[in-house]
């Protein structure tokens, strides 16, 4: 049997279904599952809201099946790893990449596949209910999840099935990932904001909804200047695109400009290109 892809709903249906988004994300404490489904329903006009229900429905389910309180934050990785990662098969493989159903909650949930963002929403949002002390981290390049307060941090890769990682495997995912030295302190929050600040990850789907910053004109205007500057303001310029949501087209702007042998030097064009592969890999 073909599969068919996701087609976006009627008119009617998506000015709600962006109307409901606003108003989620400007409560004081915005239920990120819930922000993610109406992401997942503007994308698949077949998620209707009965279909949302069960999908909160069985992350309520999944959390039911952690043991109660575990330990710390080492034992609720494991526990998560375990129940997750090897008792419900939730991981990522490079093909995902290549499907829009891997960026949608309800469909990562049925398929127990997905990006590395949106299987680390599962794994917050299942970890949340138990009660444990969950939050996304954003690693340049790849999207994990952390447990715990800074000082006895453990962090888990959803995408590797929820493989707990040691410093060094972190460090390694950001140097493959960007090809530049790991630095803690760049490490961010959040994946909604990440999600919607991506207007070129999946075209027509996502973008800036429920944003009134503009950030997707302000990106790719700023994307526009980087990509026929000259080397210093390409890179400045890049950085704009980059704070605005258009991570894509700066590493793209940036990257044809080193290209392009106009950085005024070897050392500068390698500098450059590295800014380009860390912006492309912010996307994760």
């Amino acid at each position: 049997m073909v599969m068919q892809p996701p087609f976006p709903p009627p008119p009617e249906r998506s000015a709600e279904l962006r109307r409901r988004f606003a108003e989620e994300a400007r409560a004081e404490r915005p239920d990120l599952a819930t922000l993610c489904l109406l992401v997942g329903a503007e994308a698949d006009g077949a998620l209707d809201d009965l279909g949302i229900d069960a999908a909160q429905v069985e992350l309520d389910e999944l959390a039911g099946r952690l043991p109660f309180r575990p330990g710390g934050p080492r034992a609720w990785a494991e526990a998560l790893r375990e129940l997750l990662g090897e008792r419900c098969g939730f991981h990522g493989t490079p093909g995902d990449y290549q499907r829009l159903e891997s960026s949608l909650l309800h469909a990562v949930l049925r398929r127990r596949r997905g990006l590395p963002i949106l299987l680390s929403v599962v794994w917050v949002e299942v970890a949340r209910r138990a009660g444990a002390p969950v939050y996304g981290v954003a690693l340049p390049g790849h999207f994990v999840v952390g447990f715990g307060e800074p000082e006895e941090q453990v962090l888990a890769d959803p995408f590797e099935g929820g493989r707990v990682l040691t410093g060094n495997d972190a460090e390694l995912l950001v140097v493959g990932a960007t090809g530049r030295r790991w630095i803690p302190r760049c490490w961010c929050r959040g994946a909604v904001g990440r999600r919607a600040a991506d207007p070129e990850q999946h075209p027509g789907v996502g973008g800036c909804a429920g944003r009134a910053d503009g950030c997707g004109v302000v990106g790719r205007r700023a994307v526009a200047v980087a990509a026929g500057a000259s080397c210093a303001v390409a890179v400045r310029a890049g950085a704009v695109a980059g704070a605005a949501g258009g991570f894509p087209g700066r590493g793209a702007g940036v990257g044809r400009v080193c290209g392009g042998g106009g950085c005024g030097g070897r050392g500068a064009a390698e500098r450059v290109r590295g800014e380009a592969s860390a912006a492309r890999a912010m996307l994760n």
